[in-house]
């Protein structure tokens, strides 16, 4: 069957394109002098003592970036006469309506704070009436020649004392005239004034006047007009406030010549302009791990906060990193809206957007042949990075989805729309016992995945050239092998349910390592990577969330932690979620998912988003007629036993036969509404009359009758061929 979406691929720039509407200005690329530059580089002459970690660094600049000191203007030192972002009309409408938008938050700012304005204006003008008096009577007072007068007097020189008295006097006496001057001028002119000036002449003086008492009366730090806006301030970084704050930090010593810090590159600017790069060689014996741990005082030494200073190794050395050190803290603003909303079909075989990193550069994460875990501290985004990959795989029609919530928040109810199977908690509902609805998800689950390698194995090379499963099988019904998308939310909640969570670990464990290859894919999150329960159980905890490929740790409460959602070694490499702000939500340390382990701002979609793009999803699904299971409407509680797949379902790994008291015992517990009562020798019976034999097992130095592995799985693909 051929789907009309089969060909409408998901335009991810377009999505951001039209979410965001930017308009793209900037200045013409600017040629620098390179004669000029190396000229101005040359170095001086300086004073003994001055120390001067500056070194000669090569000139080429780094590859996509620039240089820290953008040249002055374009090719033979021209500006441009006309500013770019007023060049055409679209910039100039951009640029006057972005001016209209400031001006008009400006004067809605102040007006808000005008009547506090006054009142502080009206306070301080009165200090400053008395201020300005007393600055009046001092100059009148000829104060500063006190000093000269007692200074005679102390030398015992008479005749200077007199001629200092007779000049002071003199003074005094025609500043008191002046001062008598301005007296009588304002006792005269401010009657006359209110007599007959006009009201706004008055107005305006009267405004004045305050002006300037109010600004002689307050002091210099207590401003009383508060900034509308501030503007931004980021410290330019150049080699010596480096050196600085690498020998600070107590990487290397300059008086040493083999313990000197050097550069690998030149220093440029990132290429997004947000932040300023380098390679950096530390001294022989120094090591990237030591660059790491010294992050702090490299960042103290550069005078920027830690979340500003980022180090990333250099695959060539172990003594070689990349510094970029950003202008401001690039996790504190948001990645924006999901691309999602505007609900057009996705492909599952394409990277899902994901976020942002810590440079704005997009990241993406391919959900096929991956399980992924997200790991975090309560309210800190887990939930929301998980749903937003199960947006975009709800957006392919063809992807067949199972969302398992454990914690049931009101976060994923609305994947009933589209969800094949679906759980929400673990309270009792009309659906079922979600303990069971879950069990049962994970049987047919693991049913299918074996029955897809068995499947796959037999097509043709031309159909299926490596024995995987391809786009082309996966879209075709006539196959029956949907991509599959299970998504686990609080997962730890399901390795604490009694003897139920024996067979659903054992399960979880099975899948996570096997399923991915078959095409079913896994994204997992909790809020508690360290394991719950004990025993057999809590070993199976760990080693499900161990095989993860892809990690996703939000903020959490220590590093220890961190290496647990991350995997062991991380913060030794310099990746710690537990040094994420808590301010910082939806943001964390994507591992895995590239070469590259990015900090990631995670896209946003909230309740109100999810709900367009589900229903939107449904709408596809009705109409690609994949909509299936709880979401459309069918019963999918066991109506049949199926004595073969049951029977095979409670072998646990490493298990090659069981008793036929293990296999009643173990029937009765897990699926007692097919086999309460069954007996050793009726199961014994049934299997017998399906071609398994009744042999004799040897269980933990026991030999007793039952049954082996091996032969329940002939007999299951005796009649898959039959």
């Amino acid at each position: 069957m051929t789907s009309p979406h089969d060909g409408d691929r998901f335009d991810w720039h377009a999505a951001e394109q039209d979410l965001t509407n930017p308009t793209a200005t900037g200045p013409e690329a600017e040629v620098l002098d390179l004669d000029d530059a190396r000229a101005r580089r040359a170095p001086r002459p300086r004073p003994a003592g001055d120390t001067h970690f500056d070194m000669p660094l090569d000139e080429t600049p780094q590859p996509a970036g620039m240089l820290v000191d953008p040249p002055p203007g374009a090719a033979g030192g021209r500006r441009p006469i006309i500013p770019a972002n007023w060049s055409g009309w679209q910039n100039i409408k951009h640029s006057a309506t972005e001016a209209a938008k400031l001006a008009g938050y400006r004067a809605g700012f102040h007006a808000v704070r005008a009547p506090w304005y006054s009142t502080q204006a009206a306070f301080w003008a009165t200090v400053g009436a008395f201020r300005l008096t007393g600055r009046q009577l001092r100059w009148w007072w000829v104060a500063e020649q006190t000093g000269l007068r007692q200074a005679a007097a102390d030398a015992n020189d008479p005749a200077m004392w007199h001629k200092l008295h007779r000049e002071v006097k003199a003074t005094r006496a025609w500043r008191g005239v002046v001062l008598l001057a301005e007296a009588l001028t304002l006792a005269v002119a401010t009657p006359i004034a209110w007599a007959t000036a006009p009201w706004w002449a008055l107005t305006a003086g009267a405004g004045l006047a305050v002006a300037y008492l109010a600004h002689v009366g307050r002091p210099d730090d207590r401003p009383i007009i508060t900034p509308a806006t501030v503007a931004g301030r980021f410290r330019r970084v150049n080699p010596d406030i480096i050196l600085r704050a690498y020998y600070a930090a107590g990487l290397g010593n300059p008086d040493k010549a083999h313990q000197r810090v050097e550069f690998g590159s030149t220093m440029a600017r990132d290429p997004s302009g947000t932040g300023s790069q380098v390679s950096i060689d530390l001294p022989y014996g120094k090591t990237f791990d030591d660059a790491v741990k010294a992050r702090g005082s490299i960042a103290s030494g550069l005078d920027v906060a830690v979340s500003q200073v980022f180090i990333t190794r250099d695959p060539s050395s172990h003594r070689r990193h990349t510094l970029w050190v950003a202008d401001r803290d690039p996790l504190a603003q948001g990645a924006g809206r999901t691309p999602l909303l505007r609900c057009k079909p996705t492909d599952i075989w394409q990277p899902a957007p994901f976020g942002l990193d810590e440079r704005g550069n997009k990241v993406a994460v391919d959900l096929m042949w991956n399980s992924i875990l997200i790991g975090a501290q309560p309210r800190q985004g887990k939930t929301f990075a998980a749903r937003s990959l199960a947006l975009y795989a709800a957006l392919d029609p063809y992807v067949k989805l199972t969302v398992l919530d454990g914690g049931g928040k009101p976060d994923w109810r609305k994947f009933a729309l589209v969800a094949d199977r679906y759980a929400f908690g673990l309270a009792m509902t009309r659906d079922g016992d979600p303990a069971e609805i879950v069990l049962e998800a994970l049987r047919e689950i693991k049913a299918d995945v074996q029955d897809r390698y068995e499947r796959l194995s037999k097509l043709p090379v031309d159909v299926c050239p490596e024995g995987k499963l391809t786009r082309e099988i996966a879209r075709d019904p006539k196959y029956g092998m949907p991509v599959r998308a299970v998504f686990l939310d609080e997962f730890q909640e399901y390795f604490d349910l009694g003897d139920i969570s024996k067979e659903i670990a054992s399960l979880l464990v099975y899948l996570v390592k096997v399923a991915p290859a078959a095409g079913v894919m896994f994204v997992d999150a909790t809020q508690r990577p360290s394991g719950v329960g004990g025993g057999q159980v809590a070993t199976q905890f760990i080693s499900f969330r161990d095989n993860h490929q892809v990690r996703f740790s939000l903020r959490t409460g220590s590093w220890n932690v961190s290496d647990l959602v991350l995997g062991a070694g991380a913060n030794s490499e310099g990746y710690d979620s537990s040094t994420l702000l808590p301010s910082y939500k939806g943001v964390g340390i994507l591992r895995g998912a590239s070469d590259a382990t990015p900090t990631v701002r995670t896209y946003l979609a909230d309740a109100d988003d999810a709900e367009k793009i589900l229903f939107a999803a449904r709408k596809l699904r009705e109409a690609a007629g994949t909509l299936s299971g709880m979401a459309a409407g069918e019963n999918v509680a066991r109506e049949i036993r199926d004595v073969l797949a049951d029977v095979r379902g409670v072998f646990e790994s490493k298990e090659p036969g069981l008793h036929w008291e293990h296999v009643a015992d173990r029937l009765a517990a897990r699926m007692p509404e097919h086999y309460a009562d069954i007996s050793p020798d009726a199961i014994s019976a049934q299997l017998r009359a399906l071609n398994v034999p009744s042999v004799g097992v040897k269980v933990r130095g026991v030999n007793r009758n039952g049954c082996r592995l091996t032969d329940l799985d002939l007999a299951i693909n005796r009649r898959r061929t039959a």
